[in-house]
């Protein structure tokens, strides 16, 4: 078969427009710009009542969130989703609290288009914050009217009944489960402001380190993953992406793979290949005939990695200023001028994008490991031409997520080739080489950061720029999903738009939480960048806490103070200063000079995750290999504050993943690509942390506050850590290395 002849000339096909065969394809949106971006940063729906709690703003009816059976049987839903974290555990227990239910007993159900409300994306750290406040509020609202419920059927005061394990409880001893109780009452009623919530101080379940219940499947080896799925008369599927961004097919050998053993269908439409077969290994060996019988135009060049800065500090830009505070100062004695650079990074997930998808009776189901069920599904139903109502998407767990890989398009996949498989469940996918050539990246960065002291060793003036590409390029329309962008009839991605502060995207946490009189902070979004990028767990907290935190210490030496003292003397929230003295103690900072050996240093850093979510602060001590270039991390020692702490070890568990995935980064991990295309496609040529770079001793202390909102803990670790690795490295070789990856021949004596 030959396809459609290649377009001449070079073209960027990965993130932006694309013409094709003569068309131009317009889209335009009556939302207002900072309502599209909301919607395109999170996929939730509008607000409904401002001042109700958490996501029950915008979904208020009691039952979308808790309904209870005839026979006092109890579900409970969330929008949001398990990638990992422990937050399916966590969201839990906050409902088994106020409902007075055990958390075995209670029916718990994620991410479904065809059950859940909708909360957009699992992303930011909000699901705490958000689906938890609104469970923890609805669950109380539901209580009492339960108790209402059984008080009227009594005929009692309800302020003399109890409940607990499910059961109303009356002083005489009678007793009713909570679906008796119920008759007569119904849940589809909107939440009130008000909510008669239990006394922190008698919670048992919020705040004990109940075991996470997705992880008894993973350790014996049970089906826990997307991967794992296996329905009755599945095929498998596997399909042909092109080599390089921009690249056209201009024929395929479709008979060559149409005649192997197990072959059912092989689909081209457009630049788009794929084949069906009865098992996986038959899949893979067709995908591979295909994949050599395919002729492709040459597509764009990328530019060249060592100059990437260079690169995007040249493209067009959108200028915002996110903070602006001018007061009277102090005269500057000291100056101190940086500038910092990121590399493109890998999510690297450990297991390949995986989706099943069963187009049924004119109805789709996609199951699928997205943190999105609901913008997913507007996507592939834009895609298809189908009413969103007919497509279902099910998040099923896969071995490895944190921000957006692979997963959307695998879905996509899936749903197409689906199309052409009707009535049969197809599995996609996708190969090593495939998820790390064609996932969005973490965009490189870069920043630079000029900072004044006066006389009194006080900051007077801070002035901080950033340019950066999209950080969210989330599915927002069928055009940001790789196969609809490669049909015939292909679809345009939406414009990028810079995410709105206070969450940010390149700018997420570059206002520094210090109290700085005079600053300056700049984000120069860039709307186009050369290689395809989106969310990445912290998204540009990383980069902006490394450089905030370099800087903190710079200045503390020209100050002459010590590095902690000197973030103390800059800071007023009282909760900021308490993590620091907690974070300081456990490591021992005061005496940390005594401790001092050869090529050992210590770094210290501080971050507030988006200015409103958990605070971390962590101290590390590094030892450097002058012989190889590598960094050793001895210990850390991180204390948080994330309001009232629901799962101890989920929060430990959170804060110890983000300290080990940030040292992976922030040491060892860059993109390799060049002219030629993206060159990491497997591990060899894409290092991440190994377990023998795993620090020896990380210590993690709590700040429990009882009552508390909730804080997101997730991604909150991410930019301290970074900041401790760069001022640790400064302290162990003398020398402030601005330029990530850290660790490597560079620091060879």
């Amino acid at each position: 078969m030959t396809a459609r002849p290649a377009a001449s000339g070079t073209i960027d096909p990965l993130r932006r427009a694309t013409l094709r065969a003569g068309a131009l394809v317009l889209g335009f949106s009556l939302l207002p710009r900072p309502a599209r971006a909301e919607f395109n940063a999170m996929g939730v729906p509008p607000v409904a009542n401002q001042a109700l709690a958490g996501s029950l703003k915008r979904t208020p009816m009691l039952d979308a969130w808790i309904r209870i059976a005839a026979d006092g049987r109890v579900t409970v839903f969330t929008g949001k989703v398990e990638l990992g974290t422990g937050v399916r555990t966590a969201l839990l227990q906050i409902a088994a609290e106020q409902l007075d239910v055990a958390p075995a007993a209670i029916d718990f159900i994620t991410g479904d288009t065809g059950r859940t409300p909708n909360e957009g994306y699992t992303a930011g750290s909000h699901t705490i914050a958000d689906s938890g406040t609104a469970l923890l509020h609805a669950a109380a609202q539901v209580r009492a009217l339960v108790v209402q419920g059984a008080a009227a059927q009594w005929k009692v005061a309800p302020d003399i009944l109890s409940t607990r394990a499910g059961t109303v409880i009356a002083p005489d001893g009678r007793n009713m489960h909570y679906g008796l109780a119920l008759r007569g009452v119904d849940l589809h009623r909107a939440a009130r402001v008000k909510s008669p919530l239990k006394d922190a101080g008698a919670y048992t379940v919020i705040g004990a380190s109940l075991p996470r219940v997705d992880i008894p499947a993973k350790l014996t080896g049970g089906a826990s993953y997307v991967q794992d799925m296996r329905l009755p008369h599945m095929v498998h599927a596997r399909v042909v992406r092109p080599p390089a961004y921009g690249a056209r097919l201009l024929s395929a050998d479709v008979k060559a793979a149409q005649r192997m053993a197990g072959v059912l269908k092989v689909l081209v439409d457009g630049d788009y290949l794929a084949v069906v077969a009865a098992d996986e290994w038959q899949a893979i060996l067709a995908m591979r005939v295909l994949s050599a019988g395919a002729k492709w135009s040459r597509g764009a060049a990328l530019p060249a990695a060592d100059t990437i800065h260079a690169t995007l500090r040249a493209l067009p830009a959108q200028d915002i200023v996110v903070d602006d505070r001018r007061a009277p100062r102090s005269a500057a004695v000291t100056t101190i001028k940086n500038r910092y650079t990121k590399q493109y990074v890998l999510h690297g997930s450990i297991g390949p994008s995986c989706s099943v998808a069963l187009l049924d009776g004119g109805r789709l189901t996609v199951w699928t490991h997205t943190q999105g069920v609901y913008p997913l599904r507007a996507a592939i139903a834009e895609m298809l031409s189908m009413p969103p109502d007919a497509v279902r998407c099910i998040h099923t767990e896969s071995a490895g997520c944190y921000g957006q890989n692979g997963a959307d398009d695998v879905a996509a996949d899936a749903a197409l080739i689906a199309r052409a498989m009707p009535g049969r469940p197809v599995r996609v996918q996708l190969m090593r080489d495939q998820e790390n050539q064609w996932e969005p990246y973490a965009p490189a960065m870069n920043t630079e950061v000029s900072a004044s002291l006066d006389a009194g060793g006080r900051i007077c003036d801070w002035h901080y720029e950033l340019w950066s590409g999209s950080h969210n390029e989330r599915p927002g329309n069928a055009g940001k999903l790789i196969p609809a962008q490669l049909l015939a009839k292909p679809f345009t991605p939406s414009p990028s738009l810079p995410m709105p502060m206070p969450e940010g995207g390149g700018d997420r946490n570059a206002v520094p939480l210090y109290a700085f009189a005079n600053s300056k902070v700049i984000n120069h979004f860039l709307p186009v960048t050369p290689l395809r990028t989106s969310a990445m767990r912290s998204l540009g907290a990383h980069i902006n806490l490394f450089a905030i935190e370099g800087m903190m210490d710079e200045l503390a030496a020209a100050a002459r103070a010590d590095p902690v003292e000197f973030r103390l003397r800059h800071l007023e929230d009282s909760r900021a200063r308490d993590v620091i003295r907690a974070a300081a103690s456990k490591f021992g900072w005061e005496r940390r000079e005594r401790q001092r050996r050869r090529d050992h240093g210590f770094g210290f850093a501080f971050g507030q995750y988006k200015n409103l979510m958990a605070y971390v602060a962590l101290a590390v001590e590094i030892r450097v290999e002058r012989s190889t270039g590598g960094v050793h991390i001895v210990r850390v020692a991180a204390a948080v504050d994330c309001g009232q702490g629901v799962n101890p070890d989920g929060i430990r568990n959170q804060i110890e993943g983000g300290i080990l995935q940030s040292a992976s980064w922030t040491l060892y991990e860059r993109l390799q690509f060049g002219p030629d295309g993206i060159a990491s496609i497997d591990w060899a040529s894409y290092p991440i942390m190994r377990y023998s770079n795993v620090p020896a001793k990380v210590e993690v202390v709590l700040i429990d506050r009882p009552g508390a909102p909730f804080l997101g803990v997730a991604e909150a670790a991410q930019g301290p850590m970074a900041g401790a690795l760069g001022n640790a490295l400064a302290d162990a070789t003398g020398k402030r290395w601005h330029d990530l990856p850290l660790a490597g021949p560079h620091l060879m004596a």
